[in-house]
């Protein structure tokens, strides 16, 4: 009973115990808002790999190999498998405006199942837009207006199918999606959008007109790739010009920077990967007697069937062990190259997750968050040695206090529950407290965020910020975007705290509470009631 007792009074009627509850309080914030942050960070990147290249890509690069309908067939035959879609993979150049060459990442893939396996029809930029983005809070976005709605939803189809209709033939022509940060037409806004650039364009004769760069509108670009033969030696480059069916924005700047997405069937030709007659090796004939004992049988015609350089493969269960469903699928293919003596074996292909492609960047961002968390543990540490401090003065003002409970016939352990029963409460006060703060923030850290932004701009348009301006030589207008959209990949931070991060920070506060009020508890049980109560 004179537990409870003790731990509400000392708890309530000083100030130095609510110090120590207000330093677990804010480092458990800070260990929880940085984890769950972070994490967030590298959370949303796994995500974005999943809707770049689906669960598993199953890729023999350069050549490619052939079959690939077969595989796709019995892939898809497979109840664990959602879908499946043919891609290539190559590099190429592709000619800009004012005859700016770069150099881009080629995507030959075929809209609808490539759709099917990866987010692909939600990364397509223009489409017809019925409320604005989060951020939008003014609708200043271009595709709001209803008078440009028949138009982007043609574009919308257009680069779904990556055809478009040919004005000449009126039949359907392949065409190609940019990445939305490709040759810089766009001009990305505070709030995470896009809306074409007019831009000065000069003309052969020196003079300059000014070009709305709308590239799905009326763009067209010549796309120039070298095709390998079947040893992997390179042959005569390819020019195409292919028109601009829409304009895809992945979240990743390096993907959105320098891929383009082209019809599947149009850049098999360009590479010469498509299917095709050709005569038989001349050298593996037998000779055939005729007329004259040396004449040879002329030399068959065989066909060539299409080659692709991966398939991309989605899961049914979203949630699934991705390293499980990535032997899942070697074991598919171990069938399929059996029946087809022709392609890479199930040894040598590569079948990898999108972790297993992109593992240096993803355990860099792991990395870097396991150091943060580590400093920030270290930092939280200072919490142990407040309530330390804290308890040890209090035991020394509080000793004839142990000596009364002491004389009274209070066990040594007794005595020590005291102290560590109020260590544990302000364990429990200071995490309940801390976590809640963590939640405030986390959940609502975009608007706080914009609110810092619209707080920086109006006090840059300010008297007081013209004087701070002249005084510390800072320019205007204020931009305080601590996460800038036009720099950081993606658009909004991540705002979502896991149960299990919340679960074991506030473990954290509990624990490091009872570690700091430890040894002053045990110091309070060893003392002796009748020193005790002897002290001044």
């Amino acid at each position: 009973m004179y537990h409870a007792l003790l731990t509400r009074r000392y708890l309530t009627s000083k100030v130095m115990p609510l110090l120590a509850s207000l330093a677990v309080v804010l480092c458990t914030a800070m260990v929880l808002i940085t984890w769950s942050v972070m994490g967030g960070f590298l959370r949303m990147l796994t995500q974005s790999g999943r809707s770049l290249i689906g669960d598993v890509r199953i890729a023999w690069p350069n050549v490619g190999f052939a079959h690939y309908d077969d595989l796709i067939t019995r892939l898809q035959s497979d109840p664990e498998i959602e879908a499946a879609t043919p891609i290539i993979e190559t590099f190429g150049m592709l000619t800009l405006l004012e005859n700016r060459t770069d150099g881009v990442l080629i995507r030959g893939v075929d809209g609808p199942s490539f759709a099917r396996v990866t987010n692909y029809a939600e990364t397509l930029w223009w489409h017809p837009l019925e409320k604005p983005l989060s951020k939008d809070q003014e609708g200043l976005d271009v595709r709001l207006d209803t008078h440009n709605r028949d138009l982007l939803a043609e574009i919308y189809q257009d680069g779904l199918r990556l055809k478009e209709t040919d004005p000449a033939t009126g039949g359907l022509e392949s065409s190609m999606v940019l990445g939305i940060e490709v040759g810089g037409w766009n001009v990305r806004t505070d709030w995470g959008g896009y809306y074409p650039r007019v831009q000065g364009i000069a003309s052969a004769a020196g003079a300059i007109q000014n070009r709305n760069l709308f590239m799905p509108r009326s763009g067209a670009l010549p796309l120039l790739v070298v095709p390998l033969d079947s040893k992997g030696r390179p042959m005569e480059p390819v020019t195409r010009t292919f028109p601009i069916a829409n304009e895809f924005e992945s979240g990743l700047y390096d993907i959105d920077k320098q891929t383009v997405l082209v019809d599947l069937p149009a850049l098999q030709r360009m590479l010469h990967m498509n299917a095709a007659k050709r005569l038989a090796d001349p050298g593996a004939q037998e000779p055939t007697a005729g007329f004259f004992e040396d004449e040879a049988a002329p030399a068959p015609v065989v066909e060539d069937p299409a080659r692709v350089t991966a398939v991309l493969v989605r899961q049914k269960n979203p949630n699934g062990d991705p390293d499980r469903f990535r032997e899942h699928c070697r074991g598919i293919y171990a069938e399929f190259a059996g029946a087809h003596p022709d392609v890479p074996s199930a040894i040598s292909i590569q079948i990898e997750t999108w972790e297993d492609a992109n593992r240096m960047m993803i355990e860099a961002v792991k990395k870097e968050t396991g150091l943060v968390l580590v400093i920030f543990t270290f930092i939280s540490f200072t919490a142990v040695f407040l309530v330390f401090a804290i308890f040890w003065a209090m035991i020394s003002e509080k000793t004839r206090d142990i000596g009364v409970l002491r004389a009274l016939g209070a066990s040594r352990a007794g005595v020590a529950w005291v102290w560590l029963r109020y260590g544990l409460a302000i364990g429990v006060v200071g995490s309940i407290l801390g976590g809640l703060l963590a939640w405030g923030i986390v959940t609502n850290i975009n608007e706080i965020h914009e609110g810092i932004h619209q707080s920086g701009q109006w006090l840059g348009d300010s008297l007081v910020g013209a004087r701070l301006s002249s005084w510390f030589g800072w320019r205007r207008p204020w931009n305080w975007y601590i996460w800038d959209p036009k720099v950081y990949v993606f658009k909004e931070i991540p705002h979502r705290i896991e149960p299990w991060k919340a679960a074991f920070v506030l473990a954290g506060g509990l624990i490091s509470c009872l570690v700091g009020a430890l040894w002053p508890a045990t110091r309070a049980a060893r003392m002796h009631p009748v020193k005790a109560l002897r002290f001044e």
